[in-house]
């Protein structure tokens, strides 16, 4: 099947040279490679032109998680896309290969996303969340099945994820207008239609974020808004309630388990930040543009509400 790889980017730095040395790399069929670049200050431009990727400039302000995606799909007319984002390095040569080849196995399986390892310079905190959302063992879900659980089916990541094209043209790409979460919001999408997912755990990149607790703050700020905008992904699905604790205790066996105890009180507040800026954002409405502004990470959404 034929391929073509999107990726938005701004002010990549080196890790957007190391992406696309790698992709480059890749023993596919890609046909193409669209570059969706918001401007830059840096040289991602040019670095994309180095490797023959077409490149499209837009404005910064006019960034949008999922309308900028869909519009890089608008002309794609390869059998299956496959979106990445900048800061995702392909861990193997053939890791695009083995992330598509699920969808030529069964066409009901209409979007599949890969394996994320940490970057080599994570933190901690960093790469138990890696461990924790990525493990090593696949999987292909659907309503009817009983792993994963609830919401958790939904779960999906466009920073290394592949879907036929016809079908998420059909659904008429991704939503515009999303605080974040464009990529669940289609995994969702695809399941209450009768469709599969899949987790393909052979087909890895490198991609993690040491964030601070103020970030994860703002970050679980925006998860918060975005599942009180999309409240019908929990009706059909399930809640997520009990997710956080569970992982919060995870989190300090593994810290505890490698003799990793400075980093035990900054799990504690990191964990405590993600559910006060999550109970939050469910209530963005109560507090206003001016004060959910301040709170979140992806400011600009706001500019639009």
């Amino acid at each position: 099947m034929s391929v073509t790889v999107i990726i938005p980017t701004y002010n990549g730095g080196a890790l957007w040279k190391q992406s696309a040395h790698l992709l480059e790399k890749q023993h596919t069929n890609i046909v193409r490679v669209k570059v969706i670049d918001s401007s830059s200050k840096d040289d991602s431009r040019s670095v994309a032109e180095q490797y023959a990727f077409e490149v499209c400039q837009i404005d910064q302000k006019d960034f949008d998680h999922g309308g900028t995606r869909t519009l890089a799909l608008s002309d794609v007319d390869t059998d299956i896309v496959v979106f990445m984002t900048q800061d995702a390095i392909l861990a193997t040569e053939d890791a695009i290969d083995c992330l598509v080849s699920v969808l030529e196995q069964d066409r009901s399986i209409v979007c599949a996303y890969g394996r994320q390892l940490p970057h080599h310079n994570a933190n901690p905190l960093a790469e138990h969340a890696r461990m924790n959302s990525y493990r090593a063992e696949s999987y292909i879900t659907s309503l009817s099945e009983d792993f994963p659980k609830g919401f958790r089916k939904a779960f999906f990541s466009n920073s290394f994820a592949a879907y036929h094209t016809d079908f998420l043209k059909s659904i008429g790409g991704f939503p515009r207008h999303l605080i974040l979460g464009e990529d669940s919001f289609v995994a969702a999408k695809a399941l209450v239609s009768g469709k599969k997912v899949a987790y393909v755990a052979e087909a890895k990149v490198r991609h993690s974020h040491n964030y601070t607790v103020v970030e994860e703050f703002k970050r679980y700020f925006d998860i918060g808004v975005f599942h009180s905008t999309q409240q019908w992904m929990l009706d059909e699905l399930g809640q997520v309630e009990g997710e956080g604790v569970k992982f919060a205790i995870e989190q300090i066996r593994f810290l505890i388990k490698r003799k990793r105890f400075k980093w035990v009180l900054l799990s504690v507040m990191a964990s405590a930040a993600k559910y006060l800026g999550y109970k939050l954002g469910r209530k963005h409405r109560s507090l206003g543009v001016t004060w959910s502004r301040r709170l979140s990470m992806y400011k600009t959404y706001w500019n639009r509400v």
